[in-house]
């Protein structure tokens, strides 16, 4: 008799049973999807920059040797002729403090506090259509550089612990809106899973005295999980993976964060994410999905923690048993899913 596989995340006390009994094929979960497209009056397109608040960074043409002229939108007055905008979300879950007592007042007690903070969209291009699998690789430099911007600003904000830059691609994953753009949330705590990602690296670190992300870029490279990589970035399919064709991509050089990204590090990753995300969209076409990145602030958490991307295809639903125990069911075994990918980006 054979078992469907029981499988333990690297570090999260977390379980997924991997169905390999009822495998399924990663074609098998590609839908025809209706196309999200622009609606009448989209507010994030060119020409409708009075639609939205002041943006707090725009990346503008350079004539000079920088590479974009960096300013912000001021009053009533917006930039035209843009290549990325940066601006507050209308319907934040985070907000700025409103004078200096609501920082220190933050959390009244162990259950209630306030949520300070700031939440951001980040409009990855003036051309509607141009999300990750199609832009082209100039654009995409631009918006990791942008990330990096903001990342360098909020963190230095006092009341800020963690930000997290993530996206929503497509209606089922949340997206609200179609036009290509990113989110990122400053916040006064860090979130769960993050912390206990970062405890359990820092076990890890204290018994063997290596970065444990540093580590699963080795073993993996040796595994069938493994994807894609270049000089800076290794992309590979986690082996517990809760998502169908979930996939991580992890820099090779030990970092805790995007701020210190040089520009030969940004050009690269903006060339593999590229080709995996291309990948993506071609083998179930145009899937929704999210993505987030997991990084600290924390300076002291250096020698043990990685930054890194999580790409989560939404290509399951959540049912009863998975919201009631944590316990999640991939019908797709993360060596299927990194081979199939893998021989999309080296057709």
């Amino acid at each position: 008799m054979s078992y469907n596989e029981l499988r333990k995340d690297y570090l999260l006390e977390r379980w997924v049973v991997i169905a390999t009994e009822r495998a399924r094929r990663p074609t098998d979960l590609s839908k025809q999807r209706a196309e999200q497209g622009k609606s009448v009056t989209c507010p994030l397109c060119p020409g409708n920059e009075n639609m939205t608040p002041p943006a707090v960074l725009v990346y503008l043409p350079s004539s000079g040797d920088d590479k974009v002229k960096k300013d912000a939108d001021h009053n009533d007055f917006r930039h035209k002729n843009w290549l990325v905008r940066c601006i507050p979300n209308l319907f934040p879950a985070f907000s700025p403090p409103k004078q200096e007592s609501d920082i220190q007042n933050t959390f009244v007690d162990y259950t209630f506090g306030y949520a300070v903070g700031h939440h951001e969209v980040i409009v990855e291009s003036p051309n509607h259509g141009d999300h990750p699998s199609n832009a082209g690789i100039p654009q995409l430099i631009h918006l990791v550089n942008a990330y990096k911007d903001r990342l360098t600003e909020l963190s230095k904000k006092p009341y800020v612990k963690y930000v997290q830059i993530f996206r929503n691609h497509g209606s089922e994953a949340g997206a609200s809106l179609s036009h290509t753009h990113s989110q990122i949330i400053a916040m006064p705590f860090t979130p769960k899973v993050l912390s206990s990602e970062m405890a359990a690296s820092e076990t890890y670190y204290k018994s063997h005295k290596r970065c444990v992300f540093c580590d699963l870029i080795k073993r993996e490279a040796q595994t069938p999980r493994y994807i894609t990589d270049n000089k800076h970035f290794a992309v590979f399919s986690p082996y517990a993976s809760i998502h169908p064709l979930e996939f991580w991509v992890l820099p090779k050089r030990h970092s805790i964060n995007l701020i210190d990204l040089t520009d030969e590090e940004i050009k690269a990753f903006a060339g593999v994410f590229k080709a995996a995300m291309e990948a993506l969209k071609d083998l179930v076409n145009d899937p929704p999905y999210n993505y987030g990145f997991h990084l600290t602030l924390n300076q002291d958490a250096g020698e043990y923690y990685h930054w890194h991307l999580e790409v989560y295809p939404k290509l399951a639903i959540w049912a009863g048993f998975e919201k009631s125990t944590g316990v999640y069911i991939n019908t797709i075994p993360p060596e299927t899913a990194a081979v199939e990918l893998k021989k999309i980006i080296n057709s």
